[in-house]
């Protein structure tokens, strides 16, 4: 892999494309469909399934927190439809769903999707849902500290694996949105 990884610790990062086996299939099927230039540069690294939540992963594997960043999937309703969509920010601020996300999905409440439901739809393991590859139809919220960071740690939509990724890549994800005051 030509991208050297500031953020990496002690990581093994490999060409996210030649490791398929260390992404859920819609991340690999995803990832597969990506403009070359995109793909390219993003990395994976195995991990030690039992360390994928955010904290445990940094202290184990040396990686800053300010370099990783959370997905959630949101839910509401408008008018009997189930509104959904997927939220980045990073692991220091927390996504407004009350707020923010609520008046973009333009519905009354919104929350936390229930993890089987989040788990189901997204075809990902809960606590390793990323926002490559997520359905068609839903938009992908970021903030925009997300956005501009050259180098991030997210989710691979499994466990046992990070994908490392430029936030301008993500930003070019099908269905991304930068929204500002997303994180707070």
């Amino acid at each position: 892999m030509t991208t050297s990884w500031t953020i990496a610790g002690t990581l093994r990062v490999e060409r996210a494309l030649d490791r398929p086996d260390l992404l859920a299939d819609p991340v690999a099927k995803a990832l597969a469909a990506l403009p070359a230039e995109h793909a390219e540069r993003l990395g994976v690294a195995a991990i030690d399934p039992d360390l994928a939540d955010t904290a445990a992963f940094c202290a184990a594997y040396g990686s800053p927190l300010d370099a990783s960043a959370n997905c959630v999937v949101v839910a509401g309703k408008r008018a009997g439809e189930e509104r959904f969509a997927a939220c980045l920010v990073l692991a220091t601020t927390r996504a407004d769903v009350n707020n923010v996300v609520r008046k973009r999905l333009d519905v009354r409440k919104a929350s936390f999707a229930a993890m089987d439901t989040a788990v189901e739809l997204t075809g990902m393991a809960y606590g390793g849902i990323t926002p490559v590859g997520l359905p068609a139809q839903w938009p992908l919220l970021l903030d925009p500290a997300v956005a501009a960071a050259p180098e991030l740690v997210i989710g691979s939509g499994v466990r046992g694996s990070k994908i490392l990724i430029p936030g301008p890549t993500l930003a070019a994800l099908p269905g991304a949105e930068v929204l500002a005051g997303l994180g707070r």
